[in-house]
């Protein structure tokens, strides 16, 4: 699969980009050796290969959910610079 410059063009007009015609034959001339290398990769037997999700093997490093008893209200407003009827209060930022 080849990459035209005409591609180039539709690609940078979607995604409304302006390159110069040296900016554009550097991308297509680029992405025509990616495509290539992947062309390359197509060959290659991968059917004996376990499929990689991650490049190191990872486990699951979160704790277990445990229910626990939450600060009562007034302790968690003792420190509050403004309170109003057990709410914190803050300035007005919408008009």
């Amino acid at each position: 699969m080849k990459i035209t410059k005409q591609e180039v063009d539709h690609v940078a007009l979607l995604a409304r980009l302006k390159f110069g015609e040296t900016e554009k034959e550097r991308f297509t001339t680029q992405l025509n050796t990616i495509l290539e290398y992947m062309d390359k990769l197509k060959e290659l037997d991968t059917t004996q290969v376990e499929p990689t999700f991650h490049a190191l093997a990872r486990t699951n490093v979160l704790r277990e959910d445990q229910v626990l008893s939450s600060n009562p209200q007034d302790l968690s407003l003792s420190n509050a610079p403004d309170v109003d009827r057990g709410f914190f209060r803050v300035p007005k930022i919408i008009e």
